[in-house]
């Protein structure tokens, strides 16, 4: 039997336009001032700053040389008077006094020196080589990481001697080699294993009791040590508790990452500059967009003389025709990026803006259990726009308030009921535990059982799964594993 269906299917597709405007709007403070840099290389019709050129007539003999297809060049349709209309394309500027006027030029200063690797191999100079353990130690300082371990097995690193450095070796070598590399400050380098940098550094310690009993600690029972089990530890060590503690406290005096000790390591270090700022001013909130988030651009007069010079002409040439045509494509780029700049700033503050006055209290105490619910839909909702655009914004904004700068998103939590049958802020929770096991008694931690019991007699009845997802959220280890003795 043959059955005919009819349906109907509702699909919508974004621009490139308006793709292009979701990336700019995603782009933090820094990222949008090197898209906007590339920008300006890429497209000579458009300008920034009050500076105009006068022309670019030179550029245009250099970069339009080659034959193009006449048949492809449609210039007919083009309607000048479009490019020449409002004064000539006046200069454009956003205005507006909620922008920060950012009249400093700020750089930021990058660490000179000589890097990590370099200062271990300057120590190598001092010590006695042969050349084939100067090929393998130079090796080895090279697989060295940021955090100063060397964590690749050794027989790949005889491998990788072999193939790359035409050393030929033995695992043997290596190892000896390894340990005169660990020799090197700062203590604890060159270690292939947290275990092995702790005892390294203990080692170079002056030898008393309690370093003694750390490194057999350490040597013998590192996985009772890092699971604190202490009793375990006391008695297989046969030892007094406070021998254990006093043994504790020097292991938790080492450096994990003696890599990072050294300050002329040299690694990408990510700076934060924050998209806006909320001051308290006579009691109420100002929000500012960052200035560097609103340039001045204009587009340039040069291409627009060079329209108004193909429009006077009474002849058009070929070559004319093709110069307007590109000219075209330029304008029409410029005006298209100077429109979503303004737009970017538009959604940016009105976002922003909104977010500050659903969380006036926050803003205005900085108490975090002041902070309501709020998701996206909420922001979305009352700004009348999509929610992939908030998102946008709230995943990759910084703002600057009284009580430091934060990401935006750090604002947003779901809600839950408490037993008043009010809605409150997972973040209000979550702080108020935070609270509770601060002031808990290390020696016995609290179980996530024992915590759900106390957040529910403040009013909180929530389950202990969900205390123990919070408990992660937060970064907080489980109840033995905050143990002291």
């Amino acid at each position: 039997m043959l059955k005919q269906h009819l349906s109907f299917k509702l699909s919508q597709k974004l621009s490139p336009q308006q793709i292009q405007l979701m990336k700019l709007i995603q782009l933090p403070t820094q990222a949008f001032e090197q898209r906007l840099k590339q920008e300006l290389e890429e497209n000579p019709a458009l300008e920034t700053g009050k500076e105009e050129l006068d022309n670019f007539e030179d550029e245009f003999e250099d970069e339009f040389n080659d034959e193009i297809d006449s048949e492809s060049i449609n210039t007919e349709d083009i309607n000048i008077d479009e490019y020449l209309s409002d004064d000539e394309i006046p200069e454009y500027r956003t205005q507006a006094n909620n922008y920060s006027a950012d009249d400093e030029e700020r750089t930021v200063p990058y660490a000179a020196g000589t890097s990590f690797n370099q200062y271990l191999l300057n120590q190598l100079n001092t010590i006695y080589l042969s050349d084939d353990e100067w090929a393998i130690a130079e090796f080895l300082v090279g697989s060295v990481d940021e955090s100063g371990y060397i964590r690749r097995p050794i027989n790949d690193i005889l491998d990788d001697l072999a193939f790359t450095q035409n050393v030929y070796t033995e695992a043997e070598t290596i190892k000896k080699v390894l340990k005169t590399v660990q020799e090197l400050d700062p203590p604890g380098v060159g270690a292939t294993s947290l275990e092995e940098c702790l005892i390294i550094q203990l080692k170079r310690k002056e030898i008393t009791a309690s370093i003694e009993l750390a490194i057999a600690i350490l040597e013998k029972s590192f996985d009772q040590f890092t699971k604190k089990h202490y009793q375990k530890l006391i008695q297989k060590h046969n030892i007094t508790e406070e021998e254990l503690r006093q043994a504790i406290s020097e292991i938790e005096r080492l450096n994990p990452k003696p890599g990072g000790s050294y300050s002329g390591n040299t690694r990408m270090i990510e700076h934060i500059v924050p998209d806006f700022s909320i001051k308290i001013v006579d009691g109420e909130l100002e929000l500012t967009l960052n200035g560097r988030n609103a340039p001045e651009l204009h587009v340039s007069r040069g291409y627009n003389n060079m329209l108004e010079g193909y429009k006077n002409s009474k002849e058009k040439s070929k070559s004319q025709k093709e110069t307007v045509l590109f000219i075209k494509q330029k304008l029409d780029a410029a005006k298209w990026f100077i429109d979503a700049i303004k737009q970017r700033q538009q959604t940016l503050f009105i976002t922003m803006n909104t977010i500050m006055q659903y969380q006036e209290e926050y803003f205005l105490t900085g108490d975090e259990r002041n902070l309501r619910p709020m998701i996206l839909k909420d922001i979305a909702d009352t700004i009348q726009m999509d929610v992939s655009t908030v998102s946008r914004v709230a995943n990759s904004k910084y703002v600057d308030t009284p009580y430091g700068t934060r990401l935006i998103k750090d604002y947003f939590s779901e809600s839950m009921k408490n037993d008043q049958g009010e809605d409150v802020s997972t973040k209000e929770i979550k702080k108020i535990l935070e609270n509770v096991i601060t002031e808990e008694e290390k020696r016995k931690p609290l179980t996530d059982d024992k915590l759900a019991d106390i957040l529910k007699e403040k009013g909180y009845p929530i389950a202990r799964r969900t205390v123990a997802k919070y408990r992660e959220q937060l970064g907080i280890p489980v109840a033995r594993m905050r143990k002291e003795i």
